[in-house]
């Protein structure tokens, strides 16, 4: 599979002022449906998850000598356990088990600091990260269906408004010229504002309750009690968001033709994203992730400029403090969301495949097959292995932990039974 150069690359600068403005807010964006989507489900400040979402990818480009262009948003991993926590022994120990999960990140990369990534290398091989990398993808897609109206619950607005945002990046992205071609996200949006207007689906209460200017309801470190109670539950989950930490950036090494695992270093990687997460909960905010949502901007633009995510990071943060700007974000309504994620997460799920091609593995070895087909179902079928009465994997999580097991006991039995 032949590589397309990027357009902008990673340490280069857009051309002109106006299109790294919008090359940033169509970052802004991608990311903003998801990022403040957390804090609505777990209570915590959508104001103070944007400020920790732009500060946590500042903090990574950072940590990683602004070589991976890569942006941070709030993790769904974490909201089961946030949520959990809560309501347990109240949202202070919440933060305390998410600032414990950016300690395991920071723990995890000295430790490859010290002895290199090579024996993670041998427990991810290409048979299991690109499997891997589909299920991220196609875990989501149900998302995707849903908020495009294309699930049989909605009326004929809904996923009217869908298939005019969809059709307006497709045309955009593959027929448009200049500036037009690398900002598709940001111009179907409001296409598809502007249709969802025409159906009347656009929540407009939402201006109602904002001021322009207000200040997030920070929580800093120190206010609040130390409750160390809950701090086991979230800690098995850092290993499952370290899995998609890797996934996700040899994605975007796919994309973008490097080896991201290799300069700057996943420790590197990884301590940008423990850090990023242990301030977001040290100021109130949900744990950060590296966002697949921005990662197929940069598969569709070809623009992988850090400068652009960086302004984009700042962007973010001044939405937490603006009212206004924040609720016209808020009020774009999930039909339009759900348009361009039908291409967003079906281009993370392509990816996985793409690593395989050019790994050149042959699934016409039963060997590969069993791998990759297994990996699918555990990791789509909704498997679920209980730990504890609290912990559990399942998912990715699982089907990754079975495909490194499978692999790794299918090569004893090649040493053990030799043809």
């Amino acid at each position: 599979m032949q590589e397309k150069e990027l357009i902008v690359g990673i340490d280069q600068k857009p051309t002109s002022i106006g299109s790294w403005v919008i090359l940033s807010l169509q970052h802004v964006f991608a990311m903003f449906g998801a990022t403040i989507l957390v804090p609505l489900l777990t209570g915590l400040d959508v104001g103070v998850a944007l400020v920790a979402s732009g500060i946590g990818t500042i903090t990574y480009l950072l940590c990683t000598k602004r070589k991976v262009p890569v942006y941070l948003g709030s993790s769904f991993a974490y909201i089961g356990a946030i949520q959990l926590a809560t309501a347990n022994a109240g949202v202070d120990s919440a933060y305390l088990g998410l600032m414990a999960v950016g300690l395991i990140y920071i723990l995890f990369a000295s430790i490859i600091k010290i002895f290199g990534s090579g024996w993670l290398r041998k427990l991810l091989p290409p048979i299991v990260v690109g499997p891997m990398i589909m299920i991220i993808g196609l875990t989501l897609a149900p998302e995707a269906i849903k908020s495009a109206g294309l699930n049989g619950d909605s009326g004929y607005e809904v996923p009217v408004v869908a298939l005019i945002t969809f059709l307006s990046v497709v045309i955009i992205s593959t027929k448009a010229k200049g500036m037009l071609k690398i900002v598709p996200f940001i111009v179907s949006i409001f296409i598809g504002y502007a249709a969802a207007m025409i159906f009347g689906i656009v929540d407009y209460s939402v201006f109602e309750t904002v001021s322009f200017f207000q200040l997030p309801k920070f929580s800093f470190i120190g206010t609040y009690d130390f409750d160390f109670s809950q701090i086991l539950m979230f800690a098995p989950l850092a290993f499952v968001t370290i899995a998609e930490h890797i996934g996700d950036h040899v994605v975007l090494g796919e994309i973008t033709n490097k080896d991201f695992l290799t300069d700057p270093g996943l420790d590197k990687t990884l301590l940008g994203d423990g850090l990023a997460t242990f301030i977001s909960a040290s100021i109130g905010g949900p744990a950060n992730t590296t966002y697949g949502e921005n990662t197929g901007v940069i598969a569709i633009t070809r623009v992988g400029s850090v400068y652009v995510i960086g302004l984009a990071a700042l962007f973010a943060i001044s939405l937490g403090f603006f009212g206004y700007i924040q609720a016209f974000i808020t009020s774009i309504p999930w039909a339009v969301i759900g348009g361009m994620t039908i291409i967003l997460y079906g281009l993370i799920a392509a990816n996985g495949v793409k690593i395989l091609i050019k790994d050149r593995t042959d699934l016409s070895n039963m060997r590969n097959l069993v791998i990759v087909s297994t990996m699918l179902v555990i990791g789509l079928g909704g498997a679920v292995l209980p730990i504890t009465s609290t912990i559990q994997l399942t998912g990715m999580s699982l089907a990754m932990l079975v495909g490194i097991l499978l692999n790794q006991f299918i090569k004893l039995l090649d040493y053990l039974i030799k043809p």
